[in-house]
């Protein structure tokens, strides 16, 4: 599957500078990580995530792991993840699993940990399992509208 419309006309629509990165296809935010040549901190991975009153997308580094409490409390609302059988319903251009750190595309909120917010680039999946997207932090930043907070811990 292409990078879907949805994306690209949004990132044109915004006049955002972004980068396409092909790669071979891979599964996991550490595959991808490797087979695009990026730490597997400068990769964001995106994490669908229920709420108490809503879901959410929450985007944190590729060698991390969402931590539910930290969550919780940055929420205010009891938080657990959302399983992925229900992904092709919520991103039905995306191929599972690819889907990008923009919740307004899809009408959900976005959250960002600050771990990534001291990178200058992000890079991330684009609806595809051999696309990515690498553009300035800072454009995504504004793009995103994210919320911002400390829920991620690096995996062992």
């Amino acid at each position: 599957m292409a990078i879907p419309a949805r994306i690209t006309e949004f990132l044109k629509q915004k006049s955002v500078p972004y980068e396409v990165m092909r790669h071979a296809a891979a599964f996991t935010a550490q595959e991808l990580a490797a087979v695009e040549h990026v730490k597997g901190r400068n990769h964001a991975k995106v994490v669908v995530v229920q709420a108490e009153r809503s879901r959410m997308l929450v985007v944190l580094p590729a060698d991390h792991r969402v931590n539910l409490d930290k969550l919780s409390r940055a929420t205010g609302q009891p938080c657990a993840l959302v399983d992925e059988s229900e992904f092709d319903r919520m991103f039905p251009d995306c191929d599972r699993g690819t889907m990008p750190p923009f919740g307004t595309l899809y009408d959900l909120p976005t959250w960002v940990d600050r771990s990534l917010t001291v990178d200058k680039e992000i890079v991330f999946e684009a609806g595809s399992h051999t696309e990515a997207i690498k553009m300035r932090y800072s454009d995504f930043e504004k793009l995103a509208a994210p919320r911002v907070a400390d829920f991620a811990e690096k995996l062992h």
